[in-house]
């Protein structure tokens, strides 16, 4: 049975979060920065009209942004993962199964469409999510997944698509894979193209027309795949769950210098907080912590860089235990005199929860008390916002988090800040 696979994409997702809670930003160039502030990740197309380039550092850009009285925004990370979580949920209702690509894209397996027109059903996805969440969203419709990327892609490019675009069937396939760079192609990194550009293949057209002998001594099986994906041939299967991640790292800049073992303490513990619940999240424990301290190589300070390993008694996704580890292996490695930037944990040989090789010699097995203690605070941290319940060891104030000084409001996570309607 033929299989259509769909790509739904959210069009400038940051851009377009903070503007279903501001309708005035509509029609304004408006950028979302990074951590701390540091560089653009996010631009409207006014933005992207006005020359604002991806990556920029923030202040190379400043002189534009006041010229254009543009609209500037520090990354909200509990508004935009509440409202990713929206978006794919209601995705999920047009489709029997569905692959989480992204934190704004979804594959759909839509199966074969018999009697319904491909164009008209991902034009009601397109217009449910945007009524019900406020978010554009591009649809790409194809028989492959590596064509309905590049379906999405057109899509997203040309506005007579109205954002939405079908390849399944399409009379000109071949002029519109004519029109396409290698490198623009799903799986085509720019070592790929540039290595196919040389053998004079600089289109999709080129690379789906090559002999399977080439690609599969030049690129290997996997993009074989892709070659085949281009000719029309489902050759990726979706990824109902992503896989369980082998290692977990939590970490972030600082806002400010930080020299006091004390807020390094503070940070070190916040961080594994953070790392022990995405363990918990995959049902996992981790063997394995490593904690780092660094200097700004970019300053003209002291530097002073270090990192710790430890194995751990027993795998483990225990909060508890994993600070009480990490601000003892941040002592050992902390050294007075420098302005550190940065700190942070990695867990790694991660394992599953249910199956935990323990220490024969270890003085006590894994309490139920404290598992069931775990899952309550992630319980009440996901229906309350996250840090609703933490450890005093993370600290209150927190004056080294990174620097967020264009935040908005957390608009669907936080009670007291809840977008407020006035009638009348």
């Amino acid at each position: 049975v033929k299989t259509i696979f769909a790509l739904v994409d959210c069009n400038n997702f940051y851009v377009s979060c903070e503007r279903v809670f501001d309708p005035s930003l509509a029609g304004r160039p408006v950028v979302v920065l990074s951590n701390n502030d540091g560089n653009v990740v996010a631009r409207s197309n006014e933005a992207k009209a006005l020359g604002v380039p991806f990556a920029a550092p923030a202040h190379e850009c400043a002189p534009l942004v006041k010229r254009h009285n543009m609209a500037v925004f520090s990354s909200n990370y509990a508004l935009y993962g509440d409202m990713s979580q929206r978006v794919m949920s209601i995705v999920a209702g047009f489709a029997p199964e569905m692959e989480i690509y992204s934190i704004d894209e979804a594959f759909l397996s839509l199966g074969d469409l018999a009697g319904v027109d491909p164009l008209d059903y991902a034009a009601r996805i397109r217009e449910t999510v945007r009524r019900w969440t406020g978010i554009p969203v591009s649809v790409g419709i194809a028989p492959t997944k590596t064509l309905a990327k590049l379906a999405n892609r057109l899509a997203k490019r040309d506005p007579a698509c109205g954002g939405v675009l079908a390849l399944d069937g399409r009379s000109d396939l071949d002029s519109i894979l004519d029109g396409v760079a290698t490198g623009d192609v799903w799986g085509v990194g720019p070592r790929y193209s540039a290595m196919l550009a040389r053998h004079g293949i600089r289109t999709a057209r080129e690379l789906r027309d090559a002999s399977d002998a080439f690609v599969r001594k030049r690129m290997t099986v996997t993009g074989l795949r892709t070659v085949h994906e281009l000719r029309g041939r489902s050759c990726i299967e979706l990824e109902g769950a992503a896989p369980p991640k082998k290692g977990i790292v939590s970490s972030r800049s600082f806002g400010r210098p930080v020299v006091e073992l004390a807020e390094l303490s503070e940070a070190v513990a916040s961080y594994t907080a953070r790392a022990a619940e995405k363990l918990r999240c995959q049902r996992s424990a981790a063997s394995l912590m490593c904690v780092f301290v660094s200097t700004n190589p970019f300053r003209d300070d002291p530097q002073y860089y270090n990192i710790i390993t430890r194995r751990l008694p027993a795998p483990t996704a225990d909060t508890a235990e994993l600070i009480r580890h990490a601000r003892a292996d941040l002592e050992r490695i902390y050294r007075p005199g420098f302005r550190y930037k940065k700190t942070g944990v990695f867990l790694s040989e991660i394992v599953p929860a249910d199956s935990l090789q323990l220490d024969l010699f270890a003085a006590a097995e894994p309490s139920e008390e404290r598992a069931r203690l775990m899952a309550t605070v992630d319980i009440i941290n996901a229906r309350l916002g996250r840090g609703a319940v933490y450890y005093a060891a993370e600290g209150v104030r927190k004056a080294w988090r990174m620097r967020q000084e264009r935040l908005s409001r957390r608009f669907t996570t936080r009670w007291d800040e809840l977008p407020v309607a006035v009638a009348g």
